[in-house]
């Protein structure tokens, strides 16, 4: 007789709040465990559909066979909204979803949800829509912002009732584990709500990779273009005189400096402390010399046709946003999952 699957849905509170990472720390202690586990994101905000990040990184890092990954079934862009709005669509997109995951075989079926609790609800696959209908807990990420958001887990939990099986606190500050620990997590397991886990703030999971910095600025790679695995923790910009400007440089680690492509004193001045790349803005030409000392150091250069306020923004709003694909980056969520996170509760919740 071939085993009926069991199905959990992670889902977040908000975008970026790290469902992918939990998700990945999940599946890497299932497989350790000899549970057989498939996967399916129904719902992706990804523009092109043959290129979903998130199921492209899980099959691949996982290495999950075919048929134990499900593509997204909805890749959401306007079209395909308006569309929906407009009665062109008249798909049913939650019966479509319970019928794939339905024929998976395995032990357990893990179902990501949309960004938020809400998002998806025009088309029917709302994360409590897709909990009622397949009839599965859910397993909820939320980060904090200076505090947990209580307010909003005691509305989700209001929303899912006794599906939310337990939430995954993520980005805690060292100086909040200790309220979190003592007080927040009594009141919440008074609440029905367990925490499976209570992650602490990793820059390195909040950094960005070199590679990305320049995809976001479409920058020109001057050297170096070998060394763009390297990952950027901190934003500094080089505007001051080069007395000031090594002081100011020690005081962050694999940073990236921001400057006027002329400022060649600060140029140098970076390159003597902790630096993942130089990113130069304006028109002035570099020093060859610079361009030297920066292979010789293996830290790359990139060059842009933006202003420096632009180029300081977009990488400001990439921080805390990058999808996880670096190996660096997979090890170290494995890690802290494997850390702080209760699998033996979550076992015994899906009774795996």
């Amino acid at each position: 007789m071939v085993q009926t699957a069991k199905y959990l849905i992670i889902g977040s509170l908000e975008p970026f709040g790290g469902k992918t990472g939990v998700i990945l720390g999940i599946i890497h202690q299932l497989k350790s465990r000899n549970i057989d586990v498939s996967y399916i994101k129904p719902i992706s905000s990804s523009f092109d559909e043959e290129e979903d990040v998130d199921t492209k990184l899980i099959e691949k890092i996982l290495s999950l066979p075919q048929d134990r990954i499900v593509p997204p079934l909805i890749h959401m862009d306007w079209d395909k909204i308006s569309q929906k709005i407009e009665n062109q669509d008249t798909n049913d997109y939650l019966s479509n979803i319970i019928s794939q995951i339905k024929s998976i075989q395995g032990d357990l079926v893990l179902i990501e949800g949309a960004g938020t609790l809400d998002e998806g609800a025009l088309f029917g696959l709302s994360l409590s829509e897709m909990a009622e209908k397949i009839d599965c807990p859910v397993v909820l990420v939320v980060k904090t912002k200076g505090y947990p958001p209580v307010d909003s887990i005691l509305k989700a939990k209001k929303e899912l009732g006794n599906r939310l099986i337990g939430i995954v606190i993520n980005g805690v500050l060292p100086e909040q584990v200790d309220m979190i620990q003592t007080q927040l997590k009594p009141y919440l397991i008074a609440q029905g709500i367990p925490v499976l886990g209570i992650l602490p703030q990793n820059s390195l999971l909040a950094s960005i990779s070199v590679r990305e910095i320049a995809k976001q600025l479409r920058a020109r790679i001057l050297c170096r273009s070998d060394r763009l695995d390297l990952m950027v923790e901190s934003l500094m910009i080089g505007a001051m005189n080069v007395n000031a400007a090594l002081e100011y440089f020690r005081k962050y680690r694999n940073k990236a400096v921001v400057t006027g492509s002329d400022r060649t004193d600060l140029h140098f001045a970076a390159l003597e402390t902790s630096t993942s790349c130089l990113i130069l803005t304006g028109t002035t030409p570099p020093d060859p010399i610079l361009l030297s000392r920066a292979e010789d150091l293996e830290v790359p250069v990139l060059a842009v046709n933006l202003d420096t306020l632009t180029t300081i923004e977009i990488i400001e709003n990439s921080f805390g946003r990058a999808r996880i694909q670096e190996d660096i980056k997979i090890n170290c969520i494995q890690e802290l999952m494997a850390q702080y996170f209760d699998f033996a509760h979550l076992l015994e919740r899906l009774k795996l």
